[in-house]
């Protein structure tokens, strides 16, 4: 069988190195010649294999683009599967990748294109979080080229990220959180969002705070005691919005809980759907929406305005020096933790794709290993070590 798809060599001007090129006919008796961009002879077979596969089943080939085409090729062919902010996230981490190493055919991007893009974001001052960040926007979106067949391996797959030391996951104690629900109960007046109740639940839930702004009336099981996190249709009534990783999952609610949620309902305009959205700002959404103003974006963002100055305004009376609405959330999960649920039930309650970040909270109340460690040692080796040896006492404070 005529062999449709010929790999050739082309030495550099120096004579030093070469490239692999493809040459073919395409479905359109044009004659064409495509640069491989590398000279290892395995890969650039697998790759003539498969542009002959192409050719014999009719399917054409995928045109060159540069690296602002292919990101807007890959934007359009994802469409609405991410969110509004991973869009804007991938906008931005390709616009400066391109101002580093050149709106070049993303074909030929390589490894040493994101060494470089890494280095030239340190040297300008970026955060090794902000340049980590950076990097996975843009191995997605050549780890998605890979998958549409439109690449045959991702360029920057073993680009390494900056390592970044993991902060410590904030835990409000006990006695802060008496003193935030006290807080929030006092500054009630004049605010048309019942905070004491969003805080409660909060507590309760573990809930994302877009999770909490975004829930509705039917929910919640009065009779099974439970509250659904699950995503919303755009209808006459609701918004669309997402869940962060599309988990869907159902979350216990307490007895007293359950009372307060039930009262709240009863004192809300009939056929108000949302939970914790106050009437007025429900009303003012959905003006905005009839002018189409209101994106999938504002879901997550815009719900409850000065949302972070108004809870900032409730940590600073109850006397909390630091915290995130965020990290009730943290706390929740660690006390799920501290009284015995396992790392997979956890998991599931809190909605994580994966173990790796349900196991920081796993980590952040299993902190006391030290001590429990020196107790086991004390209780097996405490008396042998005692009669081998006998420390000489403290004088003065010196040895």
């Amino acid at each position: 069988m005529k062999e449709l798809v010929r790999l050739r060599a082309r030495p550099s001007r120096n004579g030093n190195t070469f490239r692999y090129l493809l040459d073919y006919v395409n479905e359109n008796g044009k004659r064409k010649r495509i640069s491989l961009g590398h000279a290892d002879r395995r890969k650039a077979e697998r790759q003539r294999a498969r542009k002959e596969r192409e050719l014999r089943m009719g399917i054409v080939a995928e045109e060159s683009m540069m690296l602002s085409e292919f990101l807007t090729d890959s934007l359009a062919r994802t469409g609405d599967q991410v969110r509004e902010s991973t869009r804007r996230e991938n906008i931005s981490a390709m616009s400066q990748f391109i101002g580093i190493v050149g709106n070049m055919d993303y074909q030929r991007i390589t490894f040493m294109h994101g060494e470089l893009f890494r280095q030239t974001c340190l040297d300008q001052g970026n955060s090794p979080a902000t340049v980590a960040k950076k990097l996975r926007h843009l191995k997605r979106l050549f780890r998605l080229a890979v998958d549409r067949k439109q690449l045959d391996e991702n360029p920057l797959k073993g680009v390494k990220v900056p390592r970044v030391s993991k902060g410590k996951v904030r835990i409000y104690s006990i006695d802060e959180c008496e003193r935030i629900l006290k807080a929030a109960r006092e500054c009630q007046a004049g605010s048309p969002v019942n905070w004491e109740l969003l805080i409660l639940v909060a507590m309760a839930t573990g809930m994302r705070r877009a999770e909490l702004l975004n829930a509705v009336w039917s929910d919640i099981d009065f009779e099974a005691k439970t509250i659904d996190v699950a995503p919303k249709d755009d209808t006459a009534e609701t918004w669309r919005w997402l869940i962060k990783d599309t988990e869907r999952r159902t979350l216990p609610l307490t007895d007293d809980i359950v009372r307060l949620l039930a009262d709240f309902q009863s004192k809300q305009p009939e056929c108000h759907p949302y939970i914790f959205v106050p009437p007025a700002r429900y009303d003012h959404i959905q003006e905005l929406r009839r002018q189409g103003r209101w994106t999938l974006c504002d879901t997550r963002l815009k719900v409850i305005n000065n949302f972070r100055r108004e809870f900032g305004r409730i940590l600073k009376r109850a006397g909390v020096k630091s915290g995130r609405f965020h990290d009730f959330r943290n706390t929740a999960l660690s006390n799920w933790f501290a009284n015995g649920l396992s790392e997979f039930e956890v998991m599931k309650l809190a909605g994580h794709s994966d173990f790796g970040t349900t196991h920081r909270f796993y980590l952040a109340v299993a902190d006391d290993f030290l001590d429990r460690a020196r107790q086991v040692t004390v209780k097996t080796l405490g008396k042998n070590l005692a009669r081998a040896w006998h420390a000489p006492p403290l004088i003065d404070g010196k040895d």
